[in-house]
């Protein structure tokens, strides 16, 4: 049985890739499990740290929250989704990394955004963690996004770059698979100024790698890559982008300013991002 893990910090943001998670479920005969990892609250008395709650006040109040959310999804689902829940102290990539290797997941759902500014750091920082070092795709959903009706339309931003050692030909054919979608494959360059005299070649590489999924090729003029493919999402009515982290800015540090360019934070559509 295939399996979405969703980490969860009962923020609105989680809360909501949590009810797309859910509906992904539904459509694809997926179990759910959600998973919120907790530390310990220190306070500093001069210089000796203070433990604010005990091991056993902090394991508790996650396991309750964490099967209160069970219970409403089960009563909105009719109980058609199997979800499952754990409790975890530890750091949430270390934990994810583990649960991945051992449950082989479908993808990891997430939330893109904390609730205000201070969660938009920590929250922010753990999902570029997680897609930095999870081999398992990870699926960053933006806030108030809504799985409604489907993922019908994927987009693949690919620049014909070392083509066969990149691309990520398994999930790829299995996203569209699953939701019997169409495939549309987004190269972003601007004046040619990308074109290398081996393009013409990688290209047709890529369309021997992914022939059976018919498909659609684009090529998008504009002078900045994550502003192209998202341009070009949302003109198009694209209900997921999958791209490959080490080919974009994904993984620049979110404390500078260039960060909101990111394709992740600046999106509105979710983008799953996967490694070669």
């Amino acid at each position: 049985m295939k399996t979405i893990i969703v980490p969860i910090d009962f923020s609105p943001v989680s809360t909501n890739a949590t009810n797309f998670a859910v509906d992904m479920a539904l459509a694809i005969t997926a179990d759910i499990l959600l998973v919120n990892v907790y530390n310990i609250p220190v306070a500093y008395s001069g210089d000796a740290p203070v433990m604010l709650l005990s091991v056993e006040e902090l394991k508790k109040g996650s396991e309750t929250q964490l099967e209160d959310l069970k219970a409403k999804i089960d009563h909105i689902t009719s109980g058609k989704i199997i979800v499952k829940t754990e409790a975890i102290m530890g750091n949430i990539v270390d934990e994810l990394e583990e649960l991945c290797k051992n449950i082989q997941p479908f993808a990891v759902v997430m939330g893109a955004k904390g609730k205000n500014a201070v969660e938009k750091i920590i929250f922010g920082s753990t999902t570029l963690t997680a897609i930095r070092h999870l081999t398992w795709p990870v699926i960053c959903v933006p806030p108030g996004k809504e799985y409604g009706k489907g993922i019908k339309k994927i987009g693949f931003a690919c620049d014909f770059r070392q083509v066969l050692e990149t691309t990520p030909v398994h999930f790829i054919k299995q996203m569209v698979k699953e939701f019997k979608a169409e495939l549309h494959i987004l190269n972003v360059d601007y004046k040619g100024k990308h074109f290398r005299p081996d393009t013409p070649q990688q290209s047709f590489l890529l369309h021997n790698l992914l022939e059976e999924e018919k498909p659609t090729y684009h090529f998008i003029n504009n002078a900045d890559t994550e502003d192209g493919i998202n341009q070009f999402a949302e003109t198009n009515n694209l209900d997921l982008v999958i791209a490959i982290p080490k080919k974009h800015k994904l993984l620049d540090g979110i404390f500078k300013p260039s960060s909101t360019k990111q394709l992740v934070f600046q999106s509105h559509i979710p983008v799953m991002c996967v490694h070669e």
